[in-house]
Order: structure tokens, then sequence, then C-alpha cells
């Protein structure tokens, strides 16, 4: 949850600036498979927690884990019923399957320090490293996230786009005449 699900939307986000094609249905497939993967895990945690521990929801790790968990299979069946692009009612479903995948991505954040926290109550052992290396993935996640928007518009910002052509202003030609005149004066001897 804490590392499969965030490179997951991660990848499907590198789609945004694809049209169509084999790229495309590569990182479409990828996100699929992460994040299938990422919900058998949960899964197979769950089962665990039911198993091997007592079943008393008294803590909030507890609490948020149960909602967590639901909230993860609404939104894997939301996500295989995908209308194709072009339906109209695509966008609501854009809408809900982006909202409940917020949704996880921040309360699985959330889970995992209560997690860290009543693990930390339940043993008396530290979880300070623990903590330090969610927190520096979380940020990292986070940094990732938000530059891809700003990729391309940085790539673009050293383009000109050639509609018109570009008239120097008088300023321009008192520039670029000194430039000029300092290329062609001779350098002073050492």
């Amino acid at each position: 949850m804490g590392f499969l699900m965030p490179v997951g939307i991660l990848i499907i986000r590198m789609s945004n600036g694809e049209k169509c094609g084999r790229r495309l249905k590569i990182l479409f497939y990828l996100h699929v498979i992460l994040q299938i993967l990422s919900v058998l895990l949960a899964t197979a945690a769950a089962v665990m927690s039911i198993k091997n521990f007592e079943n008393t929801f008294n803590n909030k790790h507890r609490r948020i884990g149960v909602a967590l968990y639901g909230i993860i299979w609404v939104q894997a069946l939301i996500g295989f019923r995908r209308p194709r692009r072009g339906i109209k009612g695509r966008s609501k479903w854009f809408f809900v399957h982006w909202a409940l995948g917020t949704g996880v991505t921040i309360l699985g954040i959330i889970n995992i320090y209560t997690g860290l926290h009543a693990y930390q109550t339940k043993t008396s052992r530290s979880v300070r490293l623990w903590s330090i290396l969610f927190t520096a993935e979380v940020c990292l996640i986070t940094f990732i996230y938000l530059f891809q928007d700003k990729w391309k518009y940085m790539q673009n910002q050293g383009m000109v786009l050639r509609t018109e052509p570009i008239m120097p202003t008088s300023d321009d030609q008192v520039n670029i005449t000194r430039n000029i005149q300092k290329d062609l004066t001779v350098p002073a001897a050492c």
C-alpha cells in the first residue's frame, strides 16, 4: 500500500501526455498490474491480521484499516468498470476514480503512520528509522507527482513558436551593434 499504489499512480500520470499507441498501453497495464498486486497484498495482510491478532478495533490503525480495505476494493471494482473514452459517463467515472484514489492515498499514508505508532506502543521498539524512511518516500513521491505536471512545461520554456517573424526592437539593434563591435576589437597585449 505504501509503495506499490503510489508508484502505480505515478505511472498512470506518465500516460497523460500520450494520445494513443504502444507506450500508452504499456503504462496503463503497468498501472493496473501494480494496483492489483497492491490490493492482493492488502488482502493478504487483512487475512493475516484477522488470523493472528485479536480482532478488537480498539485503535486508530485497525479502524482506518477496515475503512481503507473497503475503499480499495470499491476503487478496484470501479477501475474495472471503466467506460471507454468518448462515452457520456466517462468524466463522472474519472472523477469518482480519482477522488477514491486520492482518498486511498491519504488514508493509506495516515494508516501507515498509525500502524507504526501502534507497533511502537505494543512492542516498545523504536520505529524512528521506519518513520524517517517512509517520510522520505512520501516526500520523494510527492515531488515526482508534482514535477510530472511541470516537466513538459519546463522543457518548452526555451522554445520560441515561430508563427510570426520576430522583428528586433531598437534596443535589440543597439545591443547587437555593441556586441559586434566588442567582437571586432583587438584584445590588448598582456
